[in-house]
């Protein structure tokens, strides 16, 4: 006959002192693992909204970033021109040969130096790329020195204000607008005119990179194919969404096992913990589990009882290190892990999925953190019990 979970609520409720510290202790370990996760989420949730699926980035082989890629001209030329570029309203191919580069720039927050990513883009980036939208002022002019900025790294970057004038490359650029990107990386960067760029940032004849729209998304094999087999062109074509998430890998692999590491080493602790918070409600129980056995109940009663218990407890740590740490959710940073090394800023976003995994966490460190106390309470003799007390 099992013992009813009142029974388990009202003994928690009786130690509240004790069942406190081990709540708190949970609890603790559940924030810092959903912290944790959040950050990994938004992060790789960043670079993901970055791109089309239907799109590809056509990049030199083996490079590991835009910054190191090359794509000539002339190779541009021919691309563009294949039967597999959709073609936009004015006729002419879909498609965003793109220069990049990388300027050091103040943080608002500490005066400190930071990489941010300045791309020189055509006024065909906008029906190439999805999802930009002018939040404040316009776009820039091809030809002039203008040039628009992400919002989120317009947040972070000192003097990244509408209609102030910034110095790129020995050259005074005016900041003409402020767009988004759906909270993609794009949001992290600074754009202007390529044409115009080309020359400051010294790279004529050619383009880091190439973003093409394809016209069918199932094309993009054989579109990859293609380019690789020419002898004259070192380049290839990549998912454009796929290219950036892969830009992720470094960053969210440190972070996974940052989340590993830590979670095991404090949850190590928390079911020591737990483990000595039963271990003690044990021994001060020691007769009423003799007067339970006297009464009929049987042992694997008093185990799951006790387990039971632990359990409670720990979901009560979880729920409230959920809580706690609920307030980061859309919290604003940036890491500057990436291949080209410049800053993307991103949000931490705390989804069901990372609420649910930080409560199995916190069931699992109840069930191993009571078990062997319940083992304990459970094998007590009747009679010896009884006798303690």
């Amino acid at each position: 006959m099992p013992l009813p979970i009142s029974y388990n609520v009202r003994n928690v409720r009786t130690r509240w002192q004790v069942s406190l510290l081990a709540v708190i202790g949970i609890g603790l370990v559940v924030t810092v693992f959903v912290a944790l996760m959040a950050m990994r989420t938004g992060f790789t949730l960043a670079l993901r909204a970055t791109g089309e699926p239907g799109n590809a980035m056509v990049v030199q082989r083996g490079s590991a970033s835009e910054l190191t890629s090359w794509v000539p001209l002339d190779h541009r030329n021919k691309i563009v021109v294949d039967q597999r570029v959709a073609v936009g309203s004015n006729g002419r191919p879909l498609a965003s040969p793109e220069i990049v580069v990388v300027g050091a720039m103040p943080r608002r927050s500490d005066h400190l130096p930071t990489n941010v990513t300045i791309r020189g883009v055509t006024p065909s980036a906008f029906e190439v790329r999805g999802g930009i939208e002018i939040k404040e002022g316009r776009t820039f002019q091809p030809g002039l020195d203008e040039v628009i900025v992400g919002k989120r790294i317009a947040d972070r970057i000192q003097g990244l204000d509408l209609g102030a004038t910034i110095p790129i490359q020995r050259h005074n650029w005016k900041i003409v607008g402020i767009f988004t990107s759906r909270g993609g990386a794009f949001e992290s960067e600074i754009w202007g005119d390529l044409d115009t760029m080309a020359g400051p940032f010294r790279r004529q004849g050619g383009s880091n990179s190439l973003a093409v729209r394809l016209k069918d998304a199932s094309t993009l094999e054989s579109f990859d194919r293609w380019i690789r087999d020419d002898p004259e062109m070192q380049l290839q074509a990549v998912q454009e969404r796929k290219y950036y998430e892969d830009q992720a890998g470094g960053l969210s692999a440190t972070l996974l096992f940052l989340v590993g590491f830590v979670s095991l080493t404090m949850g190590v602790g928390a079911v020591f913990g737990a483990m000595n918070t039963m271990y003690a409600i044990v021994a001060a129980r020691t007769r009423e589990i003799g007067t339970l056995r006297a009464l009929g109940f049987s042992r694997r009663s008093i185990l799951f009882s006790f387990v039971m218990e632990s359990v409670i407890l720990a979901l009560a740590g979880g729920l409230f290190g959920c809580l706690l740490a609920f307030p980061i959710n859309g919290f604003s940073t940036a890491s500057g892990q990436t291949p080209s090394f410049s800053e993307v800023a991103f949000a931490f976003q705390i989804t069901p999925d990372i609420l649910a995994r930080g409560l199995v966490f916190a069931t699992a460190m109840g069930f191993f953190g009571g078990l062997l106390p319940a083992l304990r309470g459970a094998k007590l003799p009747i009679t010896s019990a009884l006798r303690e007390a």
